[in-house]
């Protein structure tokens, strides 16, 4: 699975400009279902039929990745830019990133100040993004211009995947794992489930969910479900910052969410995922956080209602080019999907 979020993460889909991801998903999932598209805005939708009658399942994750996009060309050749999604200004100085540029990807970095000016600067001073600048070694406006940057050219973080801590308890550090990570649980989960289930499954990978669930509240409207599961990352309050609570942490277990800002799980979904993963022996933590939101908020509300669950992916940093996930929480989310749709039949009913 490791590999998985590996390839995955190493893609560049900022919101609007997943097409890397998109074309990536089509291929990887044409042999192992029975039908995949891409819709108009870019969308994923895959569908698995089971060996039995049953329900139609949906499982839904996001392809998009927090952001940049340029707004302008200095004349020195320097980039500024926009934020694509919820990114912290706190962490945006001196970050590689990747320009993903007519001709290819460039490699860039977010500027600041040399330390040696630090006792000539407010050391308070949190600067703005539209402060800041991207530095791709350009010299000039024509020279930016010729490696094939422009207006409206898309940025992402530019860090790659590094396994971190013991190989008991491994933990992934990656950007874009908001929400590669729930990729991977879904394709993993439809590569061990094969057929041996209940009804049919219909995979939902969503674009421009971190600027407003826009690619869900789209794709939903136009699925008939009778019941849906969104899997995201969360993110933890495990460490020491004076804000932190240490209501979920890293290494305990998916996190069954409550509530969030985006929606009130149905009490029914929640107790029936709890009771799934006490019965499988499943680590899980129990998540209320009105700081997030995820497309199981758009999802909900689609057509007359879909009874809808989400499962959350602890994840240390989020937003960040250094996002941090336990393997341990990724499989347990994984087994917990997977749980949730072998134990549906013809008979299953999610009443409110």
């Amino acid at each position: 699975m490791i590999e998985l979020v590996k390839k995955l993460t190493s893609l560049h889909g900022p919101s609007g400009y997943e097409q890397e991801v998109s074309y990536f998903l089509r291929d990887y999932l044409k042999d192992k279902v029975d039908e995949v598209v891409i819709d108009p805005i870019g969308n994923v939708i895959a569908k698995k039929k089971g060996t039995k009658p049953g329900p139609v399942i949906l499982l839904t994750a996001h392809m998009d990745e927090v952001g940049f996009i340029v707004k302008k060309i200095e004349a020195n050749g320097f980039l500024r830019f926009e934020k694509l999604g919820g990114n912290d200004d706190r962490n945006l100085i001196a970050q590689p990133v990747k320009v993903l540029g007519e001709e290819g990807h460039i490699n860039g970095v977010i500027g600041t100040l040399s330390a040696h000016f630090a006792k000539f600067d407010d050391a308070q001073k949190v600067r703005k993004h539209s402060q800041l600048y991207i530095d791709v070694g350009a010299s000039s406006y024509q020279e930016a211009v010729e490696m094939g940057i422009e207006v409206g050219t898309p940025v992402t973080w530019g860090s790659e995947l590094q396994i971190l801590g013991s190989s008991e308890k491994p933990k992934i550090r990656a950007k874009s794992l908001d929400d590669r990570a729930g990729c991977a649980v879904i394709l993993q989960v439809l590569e061990e489930i094969e057929q041996d289930f209940a009804g049919e499954l219909t995979c939902l990978f969503t674009v421009q969910e971190e600027v407003g669930l826009r690619g869900a509240k789209t794709a939903s409207e136009h699925i008939d479900a009778d019941v849906a599961i969104a899997i995201d990352t969360t993110a933890v309050s495990d460490t020491f910052e004076q804000t932190m609570d240490q209501t979920l942490s890293l290494g305990k277990g998916t996190g069954i969410k409550v509530m969030d800002a985006s929606l009130i799980v149905p009490n029914t979904m929640k107790k029936l995922l709890v009771q799934l993963a006490k019965e499988n022996h499943i680590p899980y933590q129990l998540e209320v956080f009105t700081g997030i939101g995820t497309d199981g908020g758009a999802v909900m509300y689609a057509n007359k209602g879909i009874p809808t669950g989400v499962l959350s992916i602890p994840s240390r940093y989020t937003h960040s080019s250094i996002e941090l996930v336990d393997v341990g929480d990724l499989i347990a989310t994984k087994d917990l999907v997977k749980a949730f749709v072998k134990s549906v039949d013809e008979q299953s009913s999610f009443p409110f």
